[in-house]
């Protein structure tokens, strides 16, 4: 009989015979070398696979994460599924000059995770409205008979009880922060009403409430509760090593020694109202001071503070930059703008004996006002008459000594200590005037530019009364301006424009300044950087419970990544089984072989087989 040898391509041991007598055989050669190759071919497509799956996996994961915030945007906007059981509940009440304003938030459980924050969001009802609600006038004109205060504000807290599960009272921390209103009152009489609150409201509510809850914030806590709101909505405390999204490098406050760290670029705010202007920001790096004076009066401008859960760890460590001036806001910087004019006009006339704006046949001639407008000061029962040119440069140059600059380094309006802003690598939203300038007339909000805002500036100032009248009529105005807004929109164009780039000292090519009216369709009031900063240790809990369900449990304790390992391991060993059972055959196979050739020859010499002794 003929014999076929045939060698693998592997080591020299693996040499097989084929031969058509002998007993029969599990595996040929040929099909041995298939099953040893695709079991090679296997193992190493199965690693290529478990890599991809799990690249796959985490890079979908970080997408996701990344943009969460966008799809946020839709399910923002959805009614609170209050029959989930898993849903968390907080209450903040801005206590104002005007009146208070109550809102509910919520949040669902932590994700075990102590790098990420609570997902707070606003309260929604069964019609998709935020659960909000404002009463007036504003707690502090209770000065004098604190006593009915807990009943003044009674009505915000019962519309929250409606709001909120009853089961989850007990469990929702309820925050009263006063603000403008009662930071001009004396101390006894802020301790008056905030006694009469923490006395009442537990009598009647079954809230989380106790007497850290209830306080007058400062303007500083104010601003930075404000930046926090901006930069959670924006999703800048969510930190990522993707290469698409702006970082800064950062020296955490309090680790001077470590090496920076770098992370998500946050966003800095400005916000010009009408009695006010306020800017907050980051500042990632240690700052350096021209004077022991400066350094004082820096450290009331300056917040440092961790949003994590866990204070050893220093991801969640900001430090920010707030500044408050008042009588900077458009219309407090209006009226600031027309004493002076009074003053300076009436004084001119004593002395040159002439009756400028006294009469309306001789108006003084307001570069600030669109023209051909017309409009009066009136002071100590004296009238004074204006009309318009309409010269937004000359307008600008008029109110740059309004901004109080000097000549100390590392300053802005009234003279007030500011860190250095790395233009190249920063990014600004400006909050109310600053989109109202914008937006109400010029029709340019979001991405500002310098030179377009100022040629748009220009030309409407430029622009007849009459003209800009028709237009308004025709509606080609935003709904809400009106003619207040049209008539002083001159001013407060150079008035923004001036603080802006001579107050803040930002260069008129920067180019990361989006003007706006509300963040991803929603207006970001302060309250939810306030209860974002004072809920910040709750995750603690879920963290603990999550550990507790960890330790009781054999396979939720693995993660994604351990799991394809263990089944990798799994499956070597499998591998390893299969190749230690082939050796064992071909062993067989060997032995049988050697046992057909002894046979063999014992014919070719014409004796019969010897016996194989067997095992006794």
């Amino acid at each position: 009989m003929g014999r076929i040898s045939i060698s693998c391509l592997l080591p020299a041991s693996w040499h097989f015979s084929i031969s058509p007598v002998g007993c029969p055989r599990i595996l040929n050669t040929t099909l041995r070398q298939i099953v040893v190759i695709g079991i090679l071919a296997a193992a190493v497509s199965l690693l290529y696979y478990s890599l991809v799956v799990i690249r796959n996996k985490y890079g979908r994961a970080y997408r996701d994460k990344r943009f969460h915030r966008y799809l946020a945007r839709v399910t923002d906007t959805e009614a609170t599924d209050t029959n989930n059981p898993n849903l968390n509940y907080g209450i903040v009440v801005d206590c104002g000059s005007s009146g208070s304003r109550i809102f509910v938030y919520c949040w669902p459980r932590h994700n075990g995770n102590p790098h990420d924050l609570l997902d707070i969001k606003q309260m929604r009802d069964k019609t998709r409205k935020p659960v909000v609600m404002k009463i007036k006038p504003g707690i502090s004109e209770f000065a004098s008979s604190p006593e009915k205060v807990s009943d003044y504000i009674s009505p915000l807290l019962s519309f929250a009880a409606e709001h909120v599960p009853r089961a989850k009272h007990k469990e929702t921390p309820l925050y009263i922060l006063c603000t403008a209103g009662m930071r001009i009152l004396p101390e006894s009489q802020q301790k008056a009403i905030l006694e009469d609150l923490l006395t009442d409201i537990p009598v009647h509510f079954d809230f989380l409430f106790s007497d850290s809850h209830a306080e007058v914030i400062s303007g500083k806590q104010e601003g930075v509760y404000a930046w926090i709101g901006i930069n959670f909505v924006l999703g800048r405390f969510e930190h990522t090593d993707d290469e698409d999204e702006a970082i800064v490098e950062v020296h955490v406050p309090g680790s001077e020694n470590k090496e920076a760290i770098f992370r998500k670029r946050t966003v800095g705010i400005l916000d010009m109202g009408g009695v006010s202007t306020q800017i907050a920001y980051e500042v990632p790096k240690t700052v350096s001071f021209a004077s022991s004076q400066q350094e004082e009066v820096a450290k009331n401008l300056l917040a440092e503070f961790n949003l994590g859960c866990d204070a050893h760890q220093t991801e969640h460590v900001y430090r920010v930059y707030v500044a408050t001036f008042l009588g900077f806001g458009g219309n407090a910087a209006r009226q600031r703008y027309e004493d002076s004019l009074f003053t300076s006009t009436a004084l001119k006339n004593r002395l040159l004996g002439k009756q400028t704006g006294m009469t309306s046949d001789s108006p003084y001639l307001d570069p600030c006002l669109p023209l051909d407008a017309q409009d009066e000061i009136q002071q100590n029962g004296q009238i004074m008459y204006l009309r318009g040119t309409g010269d937004f440069n000359l307008c600008r140059e008029i109110i740059q000594p309004f901004m109080n600059k000097t000549n100390e380094t590392q300053t802005s309006l009234n003279g007030v200590y500011q860190p250095a802003v790395h233009f190249q690598n920063s990014e600004f939203y400006g909050f109310s005037e600053f989109y109202y300038c914008t937006e109400d007339v010029l029709r340019m909000g979001g991405d500002y530019n310098a030179a377009k805002f100022t040629k748009a500036a220009k030309d409407y100032c430029a622009t007849k009364w009459s003209v800009l009248r028709e237009r308004f009529d025709h509606g080609l105005y935003a709904s809400h301006a009106d003619l207040h807004r049209l008539k002083y929109q001159c001013f407060k164009s150079a008035w923004m424009y001036e603080v802006f780039h001579s107050g803040f000292s930002f260069p008129v090519s920067y180019s990361n300044l989006k003007t706006a009216l509300q963040v991803y369709d929603k207006e970001v009031q302060w309250t939810l950087g306030a209860i974002l900063y004072r809920t910040r240790f709750l995750p603690l809990r879920d963290i603990q419970q999550e550990n507790f369900r960890g330790s009781h449990s054999h396979w939720r304790s693995f993660s994604f990544v351990y799991n394809h390992y263990l089944f990798f391991v799994c499956f070597l060993i499998v591998l390893l089984s299969i190749l230690l059972y082939l050796l064992r055959l071909r062993r067989i196979h060997r032995r049988m072989l050697r046992n057909s050739s002894s046979a063999s020859l014992w014919m070719e010499e014409g004796l019969p087989p010897q016996k194989i002794a067997g095992p006794l």
